[in-house]
């Protein structure tokens, strides 16, 4: 939270809530702007982190056979509107060398990089690349499925519909058998 400027993010939300007519001295709004200060400040949190820091201790295990974890919830805020977008990652890997993460790494990263102005598919890509990056492994296979307040409150007003983005690297761009042993096991409850 270093880095932000809570007093400026009130100001903002003064600023926007009077431009929408509201009147900022209404009892109900008076501690908003401190209170989105706030919440912007935990929800972008990510700026400050970098994902690849929560792989600085690996650890050495005869396993290089599929890791997966799946159904992880996360949010994060669309770049394009500032509102949510919400859902779960599933995150495989084939470990190579016997290099494996502990696994609340994969959410801490997921995580990290979600919580920031964001898309869908830089979360999917840069958690797949920030896995390649620093384990080595032999593939990842990265799937993300989220629901966008974007298309649920504004503009399209279809809520409940889902996103799914999927990003393949090493192993997993190849090999389609790989890819669907992962999806079938992303499917099963």
């Amino acid at each position: 939270m270093s880095n932000v400027d809570l007093n400026k993010i009130e100001e903002a939300v003064k600023m926007i809530l009077e431009a929408v007519g509201e009147d900022v001295t209404r009892e109900g709004l008076l501690d908003t702007p401190k209170r989105v200060s706030k919440m912007y400040a935990e929800m972008f949190s990510g700026l400050q982190e970098d994902p690849r820091d929560y792989f600085s201790t690996v650890f050495h295990e005869d396993h290089e056979e599929l890791v997966l974890v799946k159904d992880i919830p996360f949010f994060s805020m669309c770049e394009h509107h500032l509102v949510p977008f919400y859902g779960t990652a599933h995150i495989a890997y084939i470990p190579k060398d016997g290099k494996v993460a502990g696994l609340s790494k994969l959410g801490r990263c997921l995580e990290s990089v979600a919580r920031r102005p964001q898309l869908q598919e830089r979360i999917t890509s840069t958690v797949a690349d920030t896995i390649m990056e620093m384990l080595n492994p032999k593939g990842v296979y990265v799937v993300v499925e989220a629901e966008h307040m974007c298309m649920t409150m504004r503009g399209l007003k279809k809520p409940g519909a889902k996103t799914v983005t999927a990003v393949a690297r090493g192993i997993y761009e190849q090999d389609a058998v790989k890819r669907n042993e992962v999806n079938t096991f992303i499917q099963m409850k």
